[in-house]
């Protein structure tokens, strides 16, 4: 939440072009642009740290290739920003990103909450949120390159085709996860669950008949 006000009223003070915006207009707003995008980059240090801890807990169906190419990319991309190109027209999305992690932390910290549970049924327009977040970056990133102002082309073009990995990727997690219908012959089947009476599985009764005929015969 810091770092969207922060990049908003830095933004704002700098009278940033959303359209296209160079490295070295804005004076001070550069600068204090270049701060915050820091900060953000040490916070993905820290969501890298994710992975590390699903390894420690041997959560291994967590690590997924979107998970790591996700965190690891952005890791080291973001190294390059801050070397090359830390203010300017890469304020956008970290802009739009640090929106979409407070709607995101703030599911995950509802979701910590027994009672709150039952009302956590946007969980899917999240991954719909990050989907349209890559793609307005894209649209902001090409929008340089039409019209461009000075900012470095390689650079423009290098983004708009990881953004566009991260939709394939991410549209390829939504489909699995909210939109993969159950199949026919699983609907079919009834569940080892439900094949109980009065507490008891039906095998349980099964072996108590057997038992009670071989009694008789004896």
């Amino acid at each position: 939440l810091c770092f969207l006000f922060q990049l908003i009223l830095a933004t704002w003070e700098g009278s940033y072009n959303l359209q296209c915006q160079n490295l070295h207009s804005a004076g001070e707003a550069d600068i204090r642009v270049a701060k915050v995008l820091w900060w953000y980059y040490f916070s993905k240090v820290i969501e890298f740290m994710d992975t590390i801890f699903f390894v420690l807990r041997k959560k291994s169906s967590q690590i997924t290739f979107l998970h790591v190419y996700h965190h690891a990319t952005m890791f080291n991309i973001w190294w390059c920003v801050l070397n090359w190109i830390p203010c300017g027209q890469s304020f956008f999305g970290p802009t739009l990103n640090s929106f979409i992690h407070v709607l995101m932390y703030s599911y995950y910290g509802l979701s910590v909450i027994p009672s709150m549970r039952k009302y956590l049924w946007w969980k899917k327009y999240l991954t719909q949120a990050q989907l349209i977040q890559f793609l307005l970056t894209i649209v902001h990133t090409l929008s340089a390159a039409v019209k461009p102002c000075g900012f470095p082309f390689g650079c423009l073009m290098f983004q708009s085709s990881y953004m566009a990995t991260l939709v394939i990727l991410f549209i390829n997690f939504y489909i699995k996860t909210y939109r993969k219908a159950p199949s026919r012959t699983a609907a079919k089947e009834t569940p080892v669950t439900t094949e109980i009476k009065n507490g008891f599985h039906k095998d349980y009764f099964a072996a108590a008949n057997g038992l009670q005929n071989n009694k008789k015969a004896q």
